[in-house]
């Protein structure tokens, strides 16, 4: 989908949206569906070839709408209200747009401070005790909470399962494996070796956001026995149970979880599955992974550099050879020149770089341009160092 006909099926999102909170009062309020019933209606796994985006918009009213309840019915008296508006809507598109993982202040610094004080606003608005707020650098605050990612981001390296697995399993050990970016690559069966040992795992855990192209939040986990979750998260009481709840056929996804509500996070992935299909999704992989390479190669022509670590898929760790002090020299140049943005790392007590292919619609040209600049400003640094 490029941007005319983004442009385009906005636009009919946006009408298909408008009519449904319009005539929501003349759908039946409650579905008239039995637990099971989507199952049969789609495929049995994704597409190899894409869907076309009519396709699955005329799905939408086939499959996906005889199973949603209509909690913004004027009909809907049950559970609890749930909040919509046009406003927060359209907010969530722009937040999709920007697609900003906010972790630091620095790696998005509106999305870290609007969020502070949003939350001392509705701290305010609930009359909380200022103990609870952030503002005049009160030791309270608050959060808002979506997923908890752990990782390899260093340098993009991996435990060697089938060793760690057995002595797991033989000392009674829960094994939990965080895959959150490389996960999405073991869609290629060329690099599904580097999940070997999977087996042994009480726990599975990748985030489809970080590298499936499905905006954040998208954190997929998956439990071999999930009473081990719902055992202890386990929320039931009777205003929220319904009489399938025991049937077997279902889960209930708040026992999987602290918090009570969740999004509809399903359908991004349901939309990007159909829309590239998983070929699609192979090649995508293949080509940041190949860029990858391709700067790697253009820093072991050049004999200043050193590679840090080995490159299995779209991060490149670097430096210049020599101390750590003009290493953090050369980057504070390159985040300086604002031409490019880079972040380090620490690898066995050397300062590094770390060269991500990350945006969606990069190219060899943007990785050839970057290479030229960190040359330049390379020489720059070092030229400073003698003198």
């Amino acid at each position: 989908m490029n941007t005319s006909e983004f442009r385009r099926r906005g636009k009919e999102m946006v009408d298909y949206v408008a009519n449904y909170m319009e005539g929501i009062e003349g759908r039946q309020v409650y579905p008239d569906v039995e637990p099971g019933y989507l199952r049969p209606l789609i495929p049995d796994s994704a597409p190899q070839e894409p869907d076309t985006f009519e396709d699955i918009i005329n799905d939408i009213e086939k499959i996906i709408m005889p199973g949603v309840t209509h909690w913004h019915s004027p009909y809907f008296f049950a559970y609890f209200p749930t909040a919509s508006s046009y406003p927060a809507m359209l907010a969530d598109m722009l937040c999709g747009a920007i697609g900003c993982i906010g972790f630091s202040w620095a790696a998005s610094p509106a999305c870290t401070e609007l969020e502070t004080v949003m939350m001392d606003w509705l701290g305010k608005m609930l009359e909380l005790p200022k103990a609870f707020l952030t503002e005049k650098a009160g030791e309270g605050g608050g959060v808002i909470q979506v997923v908890a990612t752990l990782g390899t981001t260093t340098c993009c390296s991996f435990d060697n399962l089938l060793e760690v697995g057995p002595i797991c399993n033989k000392e009674d050990m829960w094994l939990h494996v965080d895959a959150a970016y490389a996960g999405s690559a073991f869609i290629c069966p060329e690099f599904r070796h580097l999940l070997n040992g999977v087996e042994f795992a009480d726990s599975f855990n990748f985030n489809p956001h970080k590298w499936l192209l499905v905006n954040f939040d998208c954190s997929a986990m998956w439990v071999k026995k999930r009473s081990d979750l719902t055992g202890a998260f386990r929320l039931d009481p009777t205003y929220l149970k319904h009489s399938h709840q025991d049937s077997g056929l279902i889960t209930d996804y708040r026992h999987w979880q602290i918090p009570l509500g969740r999004r509809f996070r399903s359908l991004k992935m349901w939309f990007v599955f159909r829309m590239y299909g998983v070929k699609g999704l192979q090649a995508y992989i293949r080509k940041h992974v190949q860029l990858s390479h391709e700067f790697e190669s253009l820093v072991l022509q050049d004999p200043r550099f050193e590679i840090c670590a080995k490159v299995t898929l779209g991060l490149v760790c670097f430096r210049l050879k020599g101390s750590n002090k003009v290493n953090e020299a050369l980057l504070q140049r390159i985040n300086s020149a604002r031409k490019i943005h880079l972040v380090p790392c620490h690898l066995r007590d050397k300062f590094v770089l770390r060269f991500a292919i990350c945006s969606r619609t990069v190219e060899s040209a943007h990785v050839q341009r970057a290479w030229e600049h960190i040359k330049e400003l390379a020489a720059d640094v070092l030229r400073a160092e003698k003198e």
